[in-house]
């Protein structure tokens, strides 16, 4: 009696051993759930917090995502699904409808539905008018739904909503591929977890609870496998180029020159590390003066790159000359390779007539194409180029108009003060703008060295070139240069095109891909736009020429012009101005040539030397390392490797352990042998369906009666465990199926 008592309460504890299991489980389950949905907010949020911060709107911006969270904690216990969608429904559409009503002109139907449309095909959120008060009416209600439906338990309905936020951002292109795996592995986490919980929560304890179990490290195995390669494979995709060329790649290979970094961003320009040159010809131009041909600016700097403002219109006529003294250029342009973008003098005001239909103007005042220009299309163009002196210039004042101000005096609100104060210690001297932006300008062009070959910095580009780096390209000089103007209060953008190239007899000039550039552009009361350039122009030159010999003479394609364009019937000014260096830039006022105005030129690559420790991992590359190491994990699990393996080294290495220990190790070793000969055990399978499926013979069936005895009935002797051990050694001699075999197929 007393025996049978011991044993009751050896199986009791043993159930409850299962049960605390089977709920330690369940909760874990949950808790990686929920940590799931946490990693799919912080994705959108994060990308989100990264839009307000340009502004400065962060404390805003998160104290609302901390009340809209707060709030669906109480609310996920009291009101109901449909309820609470059309509560969700109500704050975003009210957010939108406050948005609108904000805005200076209400949009009508038609431009507000193309400007949806146009942010689902790549449109930067940073080009939405007023960007920080759309992302703080349009964030309530996809953080409200989430975290009710996650507290709710309904996890593929929360990932559901938090992803179309997600992807929302993916289609804009403001989700980086790291931040956007991130989103999509804790979605996927979120579901498969949320479904492991379910299946624990519905089963009950004894084998069935084992199977349950057994069930859920399967289906976690497996997801942890299908995560880790979805995080290999996206990043193969990167790693291996599928060859194709990115949309403005205008000679279709992939490489990453100057000029796709300028010319191919369309309305995001993204600073980069090391970059190369093209000697490729691009077009060739006939103009009566030597300038530099724009092609478009940016406005709104992020911190880390640039997008560009507005939208595009039809051109129908002339377009406004700007301010002041100017002088009309008329520019005949004739294409010798594809090219999807519009050359042109600053500032153009009217294109000709067999161009006209495909020109399309944007806010800032340029011209794009709507299609692209094919090889051998010409078009002419008609600026008026402004003629400033430094006097004019000089004495401009600050009078600046308040569109002005808040556009182009923009810096994202963590932009570090010690940028500002370099900045007016750097200036201390200057009495008015210009003398800021030429101060600026010669400062940068004399305490920065040129290189492609640069390591693109983490945070603020302008902050790390100011501060951390000894060297870089155009790029970094116009970015800082306008970043630092704004510091101060002075109104200036970051510009885009092509310098002037090379003569090529008359008033005819060949632009090649390496004459792409980035400056800056300054803005005067009463003179408008005005170019500066703080990047060194002779290192270029030297390079340009070097790269021009080795193209020719290893034959490469496209290198020399082979059209001859009509000649360009010149105006009276501009017969006047022919070989005219003064136009389109200030430093022209105290004789300085436009072409001696210096632009990149690489120092020779691979300086230096040694061995270089690699840049650390950023957090969400090491979540995703973790990822793909517990994907190994896993599968290792999956195939029985790492099992195999450890009771290989126990067999080799291990003790003597107590009978319990004896009878589970040589059950698993049934289990082994029997995987090997016959099939695995499928989860949730128990141990004598599994046997009764392959038919094993008794001493198998003998065996599992010995480990179902000491696991569920707490009956554990040595005799048993010596019978065990008897039983596997027999086994192992004989085939698992062996029906001659002795011995009970015990209860």
């Amino acid at each position: 009696m007393s025996r049978g008592s011991g044993q009751d309460r050896a199986a009791a504890d043993r159930r409850a051993t299962l049960l605390g299991r089977a709920a330690a489980r369940l909760w874990s389950s949950r808790v990686l759930a929920l940590t799931g949905v946490a990693g799919l907010l912080f994705s959108f949020l994060s990308l989100l917090y990264g839009v307000v911060s340009v502004t400065g709107g962060q404390a805003p911006f998160l104290a609302l995502v901390a009340a809209t969270a707060l709030v669906a904690v109480p609310v996920s216990r009291r009101l109901r699904v449909r309820t609470v969608a059309w509560l969700a429904l109500s704050l975003l559409v009210g957010g939108l409808v406050v948005y609108l009503l904000s805005l200076p002109e209400t949009p009508t139907p038609g431009p507000l539905v193309a400007s949806a449309l146009e942010l689902l095909t790549g449109r930067s959120v940073y080009r939405i008018r007023q960007t920080e008060l759309w992302v703080l009416t349009v964030t309530p209600g996809p953080v409200f739904l989430t975290v009710y439906l996650a507290l709710r338990e309904w996890y593929a309905s929360a990932v559901a909503a938090g992803g179309l936020m997600l992807g929302f951002l993916v289609l804009t292109g403001d989700a980086e591929a790291t931040i956007a795996l991130l989103g999509v592995v804790s979605g996927a986490a979120a579901i498969g977890f949320g479904d492991f919980a379910r299946t624990a929560d519905t089963t009950t304890p004894g084998t069935e609870t084992r199977g349950a179990e057994a069930g859920v490290d399967q289906g976690r195995r497996t997801l942890l496998m299908e995560l880790a390669g979805m995080v290999v494979v996206s990043q193969a995709v990167d790693l291996f180029p599928t060859g194709e060329a990115t949309p403005l790649s205008l000679t279709g290979g992939g490489d990453r020159t100057v000029e796709a970094s300028l010319l191919t961003a369309d309305s995001e320009l993204e600073v980069l590390g090391s970059i190369s040159l093209s000697p490729e010809v691009r077009f060739t131009v006939e103009a009566p003066v030597t300038t530099y041909w724009r092609v478009g600016s940016y406005d709104f700097y992020t911190g880390d790159g640039w997008v560009r403002d507005g939208n595009e219109r039809p051109y129908s006529s002339r377009l406004s000359s700007p301010p002041g003294p100017t002088a009309t250029v008329t520019q005949a342009y004739t294409v010798e390779s594809e090219l999807s973008v519009m050359p042109a003098a600053w500032r153009p005001v009217s294109v000709g007539e067999s161009a006209a239909p495909v020109t399309r103007v944007t806010e800032a005042g340029g011209l794009q194409p709507a299609t692209a220009f094919g090889d051998g299309d010409t078009y002419t163009v008609t600026s008026e180029v402004p003629r400033p002196d430094a006097t004019r210039l000089a004495s401009a004042g600050t009078d600046y108009p308040d569109r002005v101000v808040r556009r182009y005096t923009q810096l994202p609100a963590d932009t570090p003060d010690r940028v500002a104060e370099r900045t007016a210690r750097l200036t201390a001297e200057a009495e008015n703008p210009y003398e800021t932006a030429r101060t600026v300008e010669a400062w940068l062009e004399e305490n920065r060295a040129y290189s492609l070959s640069v390591d693109r910095p983490e945070g603020n580009i302008a902050d790390a070139f100011l501060f951390e780096m000894e060297q870089g390209y155009c790029t970094y000089y116009a970015t800082t240069m306008t970043t630092m103007l704004r510091t101060q209060g002075v109104p200036a953008r970051l510009t885009v095109g092509y310098t002037p190239g090379e003569p090529a007899g008359g008033n005819r000039r060949v632009v090649r891909g390496y004459d792409s550039h980035a400056w800056v552009e300054v803005y005067f009361p009463d003179t408008g736009w005005v170019r500066f350039d703080p990047t060194p122009a002779a290192p270029r030159r030297e390079a340009e020429q070097q790269r021009l010999s080795q193209a020719r003479a290893n034959e490469e394609e496209n290198v020399e012009p082979d059209r001859t364009p009509t000649p360009t019937t010149a105006s009276p000014d501009e017969t006047n101005g022919s070989d005219d260096t003064t136009a389109d830039t200030p430093t022209v006022t105290v004789g300085v040539d436009v072409d001696d105005l210096r632009p990149e030129t690489p120092t020779p690559e691979g300086s230096g030397g040694g061995f270089e420790l690699p840049d650390p991992p950023s957090r969400e590359e090491l979540l995703l390392g973790l990822v793909v190491v517990a994907g190994a994990a896993a599968g290792l699990r999956q195939t029985g490797l790492s099992r195999r393996v450890s009771l290989w080294a126990r067999d080799r290495f291990g003790d003597d352990a107590d009978p319990e220990t004896d009878i589970e190790r040589a059950f698993t070793r049934l289990e082994l042998a029997l995987e090997d000969e016959h099939r695995a055990r499928e989860p949730g399978e128990t141990v004598r369906a599994y046997l009764e499926a392959i038919d094993a013979g008794p001493r198998p069936r003998r065996l599992a009666a010995i480990r179902e005895r000491a696991r569920y009935r707490g009956e554990v002797t040595d005799d048993l465990a010596a019978e065990a051990r008897t039983l596997l050694a027999d086994i192992r001699q004989t085939p698992a199926g062996d029906s001659e075999a002795d011995g009970e197929d015990g209860q």
